[in-house]
């Protein structure tokens, strides 16, 4: 209760203050979060989503007033979200002495379960590629406006898979027509506490390095947070051991800016390090925005070829990766068959391989699917998924190249595939199969032997009307006697299938039709 009535009374002293406030036009826009010095606003911006991305814009876009643009990459809790925070009220003219903060990205603090004490990192609420556009305060500190780009980590716990999405929706954003087409720099975000680079660090670095390519180079930058103002002697050494490739300043070091995270902090009596926090991120604030104001920007024209010529690469080793996985699926089916042959048999049981459709989640973008799977229906595989969004059909693909794919085992042209909502994928199911050339074989000699006793009938007779002869002429009496019961069982029968029963008599009898 006595909370609750703290609360009011400090939001209604600060609504007095507000007369006197060089801020007063924010505050009125803002809520407050909290009010102890300094009262810390959250703004209210507008949000505006086009395709898969969001722009969050502060003020009004004056087209007559330059504009700079800053790429924040870097793992998650390096402290991107409270560098822009910073980035928003350096831009806004907020001085210390107007005791107020303001926030366009929320934060939340972890507390400690154990000690029950507020821990000083910060969780960002950051999922997606978001555009921040900070307008209207060009004659308060900075002569242009500024757009800040905000990732989520790279190498986040999610896997390098997110990362990979990311980088697709930064290609988005870069060739959309709403979107962003030249950036001055790239905030790496390091924490100063970092004294080697982590296989996660090095992923960001290769990550931004490969999205953006060797013309980047001089443009890349490592903003070092949560900062004492001490020289980061680890973190240089790291970023050159690592042969990271960045900006170099006079002293062929990696261009670098040092902030601490708690200028929103509790500013008491007792929090003298406060004014000092305050004071080192404003000087490497003015150091980073003169950059900002000096630097080439570099046109995203080859950085998109770049992407496009990344997304093809990507695609075709998704698309080997599930070629190989069939081959291999063929392999054993025929092993299997082998077996067969092997052991003489002519049907046997096999795995065998064959294709489905298979649903995925894809989002909708109008009346037609805008992230979806590309996939040829003649080659029956997969060309671009995950990560086709920016194509509405096929044709507008990122793997098609001069109207055909790049991907499928063909090369195909676009007007063979599809984009839906569902991919190719590879099954096994356990079949009877029937060696056919075993099989025509053994049905040729087959007919051959019914053929050669049907040929030879006649004269199977006369020879044994013949045997019986000459057996009579031996006088051996007990061979004439089988040799005429055979005949009889013949005729009486009148059967062709009992004629090989009768050569193997003959044969245990030691008859030989030509002897």
């Amino acid at each position: 209760m006595f909370t609750c009535v703290l609360k009011t009374f400090c939001s209604f002293l600060c609504r007095i203050s507000l007369n006197s406030s060089p801020h007063e036009d924010i505050i009125l826009n803002s809520f407050l979060i909290s009010s102890a010095p300094p009262d810390v606003y959250q703004l209210r911006p507008k949000t505006h989503k086009f395709g898969t991305l969001t722009r969050i814009t502060v003020g009004e876009k004056n087209p007559y007033k330059t504009n700079r643009t800053i790429l924040l990459v870097g793992e998650t809790g390096a402290g991107k979200s409270t560098l822009i925070n910073a980035l928003l009220n350096y831009t806004m003219g907020v001085k210390w002495e107007d005791r107020v903060w303001f926030q366009i990205i929320e934060e939340e603090k972890k507390k400690d379960q154990t000690e029950g004490q507020t821990k000083g990192q910060t969780v960002s609420q950051t999922s997606d590629v978001m555009v921040y556009e900070i307008f209207g305060f060009e004659d308060e500190t900075l002569p242009y406006s500024l757009t800040i780009i905000d990732t989520p980590g790279y190498g986040d716990t999610r896997g390098t898979e997110k990362d990979d999405i990311i980088s697709h929706r930064l290609l988005d954003l870069f060739r959309s027509d709403d979107g962003v087409h030249e950036v001055h720099a790239v905030g790496l975000v390091m924490k100063a506490s970092d004294n080697r680079l982590s296989d996660r660090l090095l992923y960001v670095f290769d990550s931004v390095t490969s999205l953006f390519g060797k013309n980047m180079e001089k443009n890349i930058i490592a903003l070092i947070t949560h900062s004492d103002g001490s020289r980061p002697e680890n973190v240089l050494e790291a970023l050159e051991v690592a042969a990271i490739k960045c900006a170099k300043n006079e002293k062929t070091e990696p261009v670098h800016f040092l902030f601490n995270n708690s200028q929103y902090e509790d500013r008491t009596e007792e929090n003298t390090s406060s004014k000092h926090s305050w004071e080192l991120t404003q000087e490497n604030m003015n150091q980073l925005t003169d950059f900002l104001g000096k630097s080439n920007p570099q046109k995203l024209m080859k950085t998109g070829e770049v992407l496009n010529e990344r997304i093809r690469l990507k695609a075709c080793i998704q698309n080997l990766k599930e070629r190989i996985e069939l081959a291999e699926l063929k392999q054993t089916e025929i092993r299997q068959m082998q077996e067969m042959k092997r052991n003489e048999r002519f049907t046997v049981e096999v795995d065998e391989p064959y294709k489905v459709k298979d649903p995925i989640d894809s989002g909708m973008w109008g009346l037609v699917f805008y992230e979806a799977a590309v996939c040829c229906i003649v080659c029956e595989e997969n060309c671009h998924y995950p990560g086709c969004t920016i194509g509405w059909k096929p044709a507008h693909c990122e793997v098609m190249k001069r109207g055909r794919c790049t991907v499928c085992t063909n090369k195909c042209p676009a007007s063979d595939h599809v984009k839906e909502k569902w991919t190719f994928v590879t099954k096994t199911r356990r079949v009877m199969k029937t060696n056919e050339e075993m099989k025509k074989t053994e049905e040729k000699c087959t007919l051959l032997e019914q053929i050669a006793l049907k040929a030879d009938s006649v004269s199977t007779i006369v020879h044994l009307d013949y045997l019986i002869e000459k057996m009579k002429e031996k006088e051996d009496t007990e061979k004439v006697q089988k040799l005429e019961e055979m005949r009889m069982s013949y005729y009486a029968e009148q059967s062709w299938s009992e004629l090989p029963a009768v050569f193997n008599k003959l044969h245990h009898l030691g008859f030989s039709m030509y002897s």
